[in-house]
């Protein structure tokens, strides 16, 4: 697959589509649409009490765009990966259109991990995530998803569900269910880019009501 403009991939994304690269280093492409598609509650990801501690001990902050690219580098840098150089053009040209998003956490002012996604509507695709320093991606799930109830958004799509992913409360559901969860989401209106970030005590203080 050669030449997917950013349109075509925002359709295939409202579609359930959703491609990915064999390799850093494959120009090609790949739609895939799976049997079993992994979602999470959007505002109810589920945190440990050990990372709940973590969290309480204070220096966590998180940062909403303020280097997508990074994020996405970031998340590229790995034995394997199945982000190419196009699929990072692309995310690119939708972070400057307004959707793709990032958020970055750090720890004591270092990066300590982050996710990325597109939005539609009112639909979060996760991308990927990445780990800097020990619970780096979990903190960023938290914020993400913090995130997500209060701009207003009700699929968080994390594409296929991990083991990771399931321990904080990640599910799955079939490709029928997910496909008209998304089919009532893109309908809505949600801005995913605008909005302050809560600070760790304000967000440890929401996920001890829900975990």
């Amino acid at each position: 697959m050669r030449g997917l403009t950013p349109g075509q991939l925002l359709t295939a994304y409202a579609h359930g589509v959703f491609p990915m690269a064999e390799s850093a280093d494959s120009p090609e492409l790949h739609w895939f649409d799976p049997h079993r598609r992994g979602v999470f509650p959007v505002g109810a990801v589920r945190a440990s009490r050990s990372l709940r501690r973590d969290l309480r001990r204070g220096g966590w902050s998180a940062y909403l765009n303020r280097d997508f690219d990074a994020v996405v580098a970031a998340c590229a840098d790995r034995d394997v990966t199945w982000i190419n150089a196009p699929l990072s053009a692309l995310y690119h040209t939708l972070h400057k259109a307004g959707h793709a998003h990032a958020i970055e956490v750090h720890r004591d002012g270092q990066f300590a991990g982050g996710i990325f996604g597109v939005t539609l509507g009112g639909a979060f695709f996760g991308e990927s995530m990445v780990s800097a320093q020990t619970n780096g991606s979990k903190m960023a799930l938290l914020w993400t998803s913090s995130h997500l109830a209060r701009r207003g958004f009700v699929l968080f799509d994390t594409q296929f569900l991990t083991p990771h992913l399931r321990s904080m409360g990640g599910v799955e559901i079939t490709r029928q269910a997910y496909h008209q969860q998304l089919r009532k989401a893109v309908r809505l209106r949600a801005d995913f880019g605008v909005g302050t970030l809560p600070g760790a005590d304000q967000l440890w203080q929401e996920i001890t009501q829900t975990s």
